[in-house]
C-alpha cells in the first residue's frame, strides 16, 4: 500500500456506532446481545493457519471436473463436513464436458511457425509440472480443421467489428486473433462467428496481462510469455449448465439434446495461446496499421491484415458425459427447518486452482468448521443451513445450475438466500446482490475489521474508491456516502441460477485488488503463487469467512428477515433513469452522426487510419413511452415505504409470523418473467442479467436496455410493458405482505 493510501486511510476512524447502539436490522432488541456474542464466538474459531493448510491440501494436485483429483477433493470436503457435525452427502450429476485430443496451430505463410501450446514447469513452483494437468484449450469450442487468412480484431467485440467495417475489412472465411480482456472470453468467438469467421484465436497481450503490470512469474505475480488462460467459451448468456439439459437437472437418465443442436455451443474452433505464440503471428501481419487504441504491448507495430499471413488451426475433442460431484451439507434449523440459508463456493479448477477457487473454498470450509464448534457448545441455528461445494463451475456453472434446476420448486419455497464466494485475495471488499439486502451487508461491512489497516472493511473500500478517482466532485460524493451500495449481479459464478433463473435472493462476496497477477486459469495458479504474492498469511481469507459467516448467521437467526424493499425501489428507479438517459443520448448521437455523414465531414475519432468508409445514415430514434414503468415505480415506492413501517413496528413490538418472513424472501420471485428475456428464456429476472455481448458483465433491466442498444424499438417498448408488469406485481405482493 502506498504512503498516500495510508495517509488517506488515517483520516478514517472506525466508528463503533453499530455496537454502541446495539441494533442489528432484523433482530428484536432483546436478542441483539446474544447475536453479537454468537458472531464473536464464531470469529474466535477462525484460523488463518488452518485456512492455509486446507488450501495446500485442496490445491496439491490438478482437480478439474471428472478428474481423480476432483473426486478426491469432494471426498475430503465431505469427510470434513461430517467431522464437524454436518449432515453431508455427494450429489452427482452427469454433464457434457469436452477435453482436447488434438490441438494444432501453425502459421503456413509468409513463413512457418508451429505454436508451442504449452506452459513450462518452473523450479520455483513445485506443482507446475505435475501429470494430469489439462492442456491449454477452450472448453466447448467446436471441433474444426481450418486454414485461412489471419485478421487481428483487437478485443473482438462488436464495436471492434464496426471499425473493421468502416475500414472495409471483412473476416468472412478468415481466422481471427483477439486479445483477452474487456469482456468475457466466450463473447469473442461468438461475435467472430456472427461475422462469418471460420476460427478464433485468443491471446493474452502483455499490455493487459503481463510485463506492463510488473515483474512476471516467478519473479513477480504477472503473466510470463508462456502463460495461457484456459476457459470455457460456451455461450452462457443463452443458458449456463449442461448444454444438453437446459432447464432440467442433468441426472443420469435425463432427456438430452443432440449436441450439434444445443443452442449455446459454438460452431467454429477456438484456441487460447500465450503471447509467446502470438508474437510471430501478429508480427507477420500486413494490411492497414491498426488504430492506435488497438496496439498492445509487444515490441512492433500492430497491423490488421488480411494479407499474406495464413494459419492452420485444428482442434478435436472428446465429448464425454462425466460425473459432477456436488458436496451438500446441512444443519437442520431448530425453529424453521423449512427455511434454508444456502452458502456456496465451487471446488473444481482448471488445474490446481489455489486462488480460483480454493481461496474461497478454504474460507467457506473454515466457516463450516467454526459453525461445527458452535454446535458442540449447544447452539443450533433457527433456520436450516445448507453449505455447498460445487463441482463443474469452471466449464459452465454446471454443479450449481444442475442442482438448482433439479430442486427448483423446493428451493423457491424454502431458500431464504444464497450467499456465494469464489476466488479471494488481499484488498478491498466487493459485494453484489439483491438490493433489498443492502442494509444487511452495510452493517456487516462496518463490523468486520480490515486486517491490514485496522479500520472497517467498509471504510477501507470507500477510501480506495475515493483514491481511485481523479474527479474532485466524484471523490467528495464517495466520501459522503454513509452506506454500502451493492453492485448488480451479472454472471460468471454460481449465484447465477439462483437469482436469475429461480428468483432466489443472492449475494456474492469477496476481497481483492491488491493480489493481482497473471496466474488466472493457468498451471501457475498454485499454492506457491498464492502464498507468495496474493495473500501471504491468508489474512483476507479470514476476512471473507467473517463477512460471509456473519451474513449466514444473521439470516439464520434474524427474528424478522432483513429485507428492505425501499432500497430495491431506489435501485430500480435509478436504472429507469439510466434508460431514459440512454435513449436521449442515442437520439442526440444519431442526429449528430447523420448530419456529419450528410455533410461529408464524418471522421472516426482521432484514428489516423486512412480510407475509412462512413457508416450508413441511421433511422431517427422514435418516441418510447416510459409511463407504464414510471407508474409502476410509483406503486412500488408506496408499497415498499408502507411495508417498512410495518416491518419496524414488528421489530419494536417483538412480534412476527413465519408467514411474514416467508413472504419477504419469496418477494424476489415476483420479478421473474414467465417468458424470460428475448432470445434467452432461461434468464427470467427482469432486473439483473449478464449482457448478451458482455458475458460476465451485468445489464440492468436487460430487456429494455439491450433493445435500446440494438436499436430494436418495438422490442424496447414491449419490454417496458413487461418490466412494468413485474414491478406492479411486486408492488401488489408487498401490499399483501403488510397484512400478514
Amino acid at each position: 500500500m502506498t504512503k498516500l493510501s495510508l495517509t488517506f486511510l488515517s483520516l478514517f476512524i472506525l466508528q463503533s456506532t453499530f455496537t454502541q447502539a446495539q441494533k442489528i436490522t432484523g433482530f428484536f432488541e432483546k436478542n441483539v446481545h446474544n447475536q453479537l456474542n454468537l458472531e464473536n464466538s464464531f470469529d474466535k474459531n477462525l484460523s488463518a493457519e488452518n485456512i492455509g493448510e486446507t488450501m495446500k491440501i485442496l490445491s496439491a494436485y490438478p482437480h478439474h471436473l471428472s478428474s481423480p483429483g476432483s473426486r478426491k477433493n469432494a471426498e475430503f470436503i465431505l469427510s470434513q463436513f461430517k467431522k464437524w457435525g454436518w449432515d453431508a452427502q455427494i450429489e452427482t450429476f452427469h454433464v457434457l464436458f469436452p477435453t482436447p485430443k488434438t490441438r494444432l496451430l501453425e502459421m503456413t505463410s509468409p513463413t512457418t511457425y508451429k505454436a508451442l501450446l504449452k506452459e513450462p514447469a518452473l523450479k520455483e513452483d513445485p506443482t507446475s509440472g505435475q501429470s494430469g494437468q489439462l492442456p491449454t484449450y477452450n472448453a466447448y469450442s467446436a471441433d474444426g480443421d481450418v486454414t485461412g487468412e489471419l485478421v487481428f480484431v483487437n478485443y473482438g467485440l462488436p464495436d471492434d467489428y464496426k471499425i473493421l467495417d468502416q475500414m472495409g475489412i471483412s473476416v468472412k472465411g478468415k481466422i481471427v486473433i483477439a486479445k483477452y480482456g474487456r469482456s468475457w472470453r466466450g463473447t469473442k468467438p461468438k461475435v467472430a462467428q456472427e461475422h462469418g469467421a471460420i476460427g478464433c484465436i485468443i491471446y493474452s497481450d502483455p499490455i493487459d496481462d503481463g510485463y506492463f503490470a510488473g515483474d512476471v512469474y516467478p519473479k513477480g505475480p504477472f503473466k510470463n510469455e508462456y502463460g495461457v488462460q484456459r476457459g470455457s467459451v460456451m455461450d452462457m448468456v443463452i443458458y449456463p449448465g449442461d448444454p444438453l439439459t437446459p432447464g432440467i437437472g442433468a441426472t443420469e437418465d435425463a432427456k438430452r439434446l443432440d449436441r450439434l443442436q444445443a443452442p449455446n455451443l459454438l460452431k467454429i474452433p477456438v484456441l487460447p495461446i500465450s503471447y509467446h505464440d502470438a508474437t510471430p503471428l501478429l508480427e507477420s501481419l500486413g494490411g492497414p496499421l491498426a488504430p492506435a487504441s488497438w496496439h498492445g504491448g509487444l515490441p512492433f507495430a500492430y497491423h490488421i491484415g488480411p494479407g499474406k499471413t495464413t494459419v492452420h488451426l485444428k482442434v478435436l475433442f472428446n465429448w464425454d458425459i462425466v460425473p459432477c460431484y456436488d458436496v451438500i451439507a446441512k444443519i437442520k434449523g431448530a425453529k424453521y427447518p423449512d427455511e434454508w440459508v444456502i452458502r456456496g463456493n465451487h471446488q473444481d479448477a482448471w488445474v490446481n486452482g489455489a486462488d480460483d477457487p480454493i481461496s474461497g473454498q478454504a474460507s467457506m470450509l473454515e466457516e463450516a468448521k467454526s459453525i461445527g464448534n458452535l454446535l458442540k457448545s449447544g447452539w443450533k441455528p433457527d433456520r436450516t443451513l445448507v453449505y455447498c461445494a460445487w463441482d463443474g463451475e469452471e466449464p459452465a456453472l454446471l454443479g450449481s445450475t444442475e442442482w438448482v434446476e433439479e430442486h427448483e420448486k423446493e428451493l423457491q419455497q424454502k431458500a431464504v438466500v444464497y450467499i456465494n464466494s469464489d476466488n479471494n485475495e488481499r484488498g478491498f471488499l466487493f459485494a453484489e446482490g439483491s438490493h433489498a439486502l443492502e442494509p444487511l451487508m452495510d452493517e456487516i461491512a462496518k463490523s468486520v475489521i480490515d486486517p491490514q489497516t485496522g479500520v472497517s472493511v467498509f471504510e477501507r473500500a470507500k477510501a480506495h474508491e475515493a483514491i481511485s478517482t481523479t474527479n474532485t466532485e466524484a471523490r467528495e460524493k464517495i466520501l459522503a456516502q454513509n452506506h454500502l451500495k451493492l453492485y448488480a449481479m451479472g454472471s460468471g459464478s454460481d449465484y447465477s441460477s439462483f437469482i436469475q433463473h429461480a428468483g432466489i435472493p443472492a449475494l456474492n462476496l469477496g476481497y481483492g485488488g491488491e493480489g493481482s497477477g497473471g496466474e488466472y486459469h493457468s498451471i501457475y495458479d498454485s499454492y506457491y503463487d498464492f502464498s507468495t504474492f496474493k495473500d501471504p498469511g491468508f489474512h483476507y481469507e479470514v476476512a471473507l469467512a467473517q463477512t460471509a459467516g456473519h451474513a449466514v448467521l444473521r439470516m439464520a437467526e434474524a427474528d424478522v428477515l432483513p429485507f428492505d424493499f425501499t432500497h430495491l425501489y431506489k435501485t430500480i428507479n435509478g436504472y429507469a433513469d439510466e434508460l431514459t438517459s440512454l435513449l436521449k443520448n442515442e437520439r442526440q448521437s444519431t442526429k449528430v452522426q447523420n448530419q456529419l455523414i450528410k455533410s461529408g465531414d464524418y471522421k472516426v475519432g482521432e484514428d489516423p487510419t486512412k480510407n475509412l468508409i462512413a457508416p450508413e445514415v441511421k433511422a431517427d430514434v422514435p418516441y418510447l413511452d416510459f409511463s407504464p414503468l414510471q407508474n409502476a415505480l410509483v406503486n412500488l415506492k408506496k408499497s415498499a415505504d408502507s411495508l417498512k413501517v410495518v416491518y419496524e413496528n414488528k421489530i419494536k413490538n417483538n412480534s412476527v409470523s413465519a408467514g411474514f418472513n416467508q413472504s419477504l424472501y419469496q418477494a424476489e420471485q415476483q420479478l421473474l418473467s414467465k417468458d424470460g428475456l428475448p432470445r434467452r428464456p432461461w434468464y427470467k429476472h427482469t432486473i439483473y442479467a449478464p449482457g448478451f455481448y458482455t458475458g460476465y458483465g451485468v445489464k440492468t433491466m436487460p430487456g429494455i436496455r439491450e433493445a435500446i442498444e440494438q436499436r430494436n424499438w418495438k422490442e424496447a417498448q414491449d419490454q417496458i410493458e413487461v418490466d412494468a408488469k413485474r414491478i406492479n406485481d411486486l408492488a401488489d405482493y408487498l401490499t399483501e405482505v403488510i397484512g400478514k
